[in-house]
This record gives structure tokens, C-alpha cells and sequence, in this order.
């Protein structure tokens, strides 16, 4: 892994630290697969941290220019998927 993360300055430590997170549970997705209920977990936890769809968008943008991974489309799969699954993309 050779990038950043897309982080906010206005952002705690914590908040820093959970969107971290929720965006290594997207890696994992692409590379190893992961429980869909602690990827949905991380999301709606990143979605308090970040509430706006607008900068939801640019901050997944700026992580699929740097990673190459959509984060849109990993929960898109996990929240198509049973509780008890795993989320693996291909």
C-alpha cells in the first residue's frame, strides 16, 4: 500500500481513526473478503462522521484515484447480502 487516506483536518482523533478503519474494511473487501456486518458496521459509523453524500463522494473518489478500490460498490454488495455473509469483490 502505497497511498493515503482521504482525511479532513476538522476531523478528532477518533473520527480520524474510524474512518481509517472503514476505509482498510474496503481493502479487505477487494484483497481477503470481510464479515458484511462489520463492513456495515464501519459504514454507518463513517457516515456519522460524515454525513454529507457530496463529501462521502469525494472522499471515496480521492481513495479509488490513490487505491483503486470503489468503496461504493463494496456496500452496495454488502448491503445486498445476508447478515452472516462474507464481502468479497472480484
Amino acid at each position: 500500500m502505497n497511498y493515503s487516506y482521504p482525511l479532513n483536518e476538522s476531523w478528532t482523533t477518533k473520527e480520524i481513526v474510524d474512518v481509517v478503519n472503514y476505509y482498510s474494511f474496503i481493502e479487505k473487501a477487494y484483497e481477503k473478503g470481510i464479515k458484511q456486518q462489520d463492513l456495515i458496521l464501519a459504514y454507518n459509523r463513517f457516515k456519522q462522521i460524515v454525513p454529507s453524500k457530496s463529501e462521502e463522494k469525494q472522499l471515496d473518489r480521492e481513495f479509488e484515484k490513490q487505491s483503486g478500490y470503489v468503496p461504493y460498490r463494496v456496500i452496495k454488495y454488502a448491503k445486498d447480502q445476508n447478515a452472516t455473509d462474507l464481502v468479497k469483490m472480484k
